[in-house]
């Protein structure tokens, strides 16, 4: 599901991916009621037709407990943007995290070279992840992350390619727990799909929506 750089699933294929499957599978049968409850919201949500989101295998030693979505904005056949969301569940608490959960997200796309070449760029975007956040009134605390973007130029062989710039989001959060100790799973989720239409440059999702802001600029789809 990549705009660029080919799809984020670092999964296994064949026979492998059928163990880890059965493997995950144990594991979320004793996996603890929170965070099941979690990931039920997750797989519950109702998102934007635009957004296509499926399961990806998650990382194993960032935390006791994990699950990942890895998701792309579609047109079409075209890719607009990509990225991946990660919950991690640690039940004894994390110093760091100051909680039991951690949302960890990757989201990129291509852009036209002259709002890569913006100054203002990188606090814009981090501020669409942050915006998003706060537009669904959710809590949260601890927020850290990069915005990077990057440049490509061909040369030789290559030089009929057109240059290509990138931005890339990388960030984590806590999301604050509510009843039984379980965050808003599905409004988190909601509000990184708010972000992935902000980066693909997706008009607001409905009427009114003035928290969503599109990108001027913006490379071409991508085929996928």
């Amino acid at each position: 599901m990549a705009a660029a750089q080919g799809r984020l699933s670092d999964g296994a294929g064949g026979m492998d991916e059928a163990k880890d499957t059965e493997k995950d599978r144990r594991e979320a049968d004793t996996s603890p009621l929170p965070f099941r409850a979690a990931v039920d919201a997750l797989r519950a949500a109702r998102l934007r037709p635009q957004i296509e989101v499926e399961p990806t295998p998650p990382p194993k030693r960032l935390a006791p407990y994990s699950y990942a979505l890895e998701a792309a904005v579609v047109d079409g056949d075209q890719d607009l943007a990509d990225g991946r969301l990660v919950l991690l569940h640690d039940p004894a608490g994390h110093d760091a995290w100051r909680g039991t959960f951690r949302l960890v997200t990757l989201v990129r796309a291509e852009l036209e070279s002259e709002m890569a070449a913006d100054p203002l760029l990188p606090e814009v975007c981090w501020s669409w992840l942050t915006g998003a956040l706060q537009a669904r009134g959710l809590a949260y605390g601890e927020p850290s992350g990069t915005v990077t973007r990057a440049s490509s130029h061909y040369f030789g062989g290559l030089s009929a390619r057109p240059a290509a710039s990138q931005i890339e989001i990388r960030a984590s959060w806590t999301p604050r727990e509510g009843l039984g100790g379980v965050p808003d799973t599905a409004a988190h989720l909601a509000s990184w799909c708010d972000l992935l239409a902000q980066v693909a440059g997706l008009p607001p999702a409905g009427p009114g929506d003035a928290s969503v802001v599109t990108l001027p600029q913006r490379r071409g789809p991508q085929s996928r």
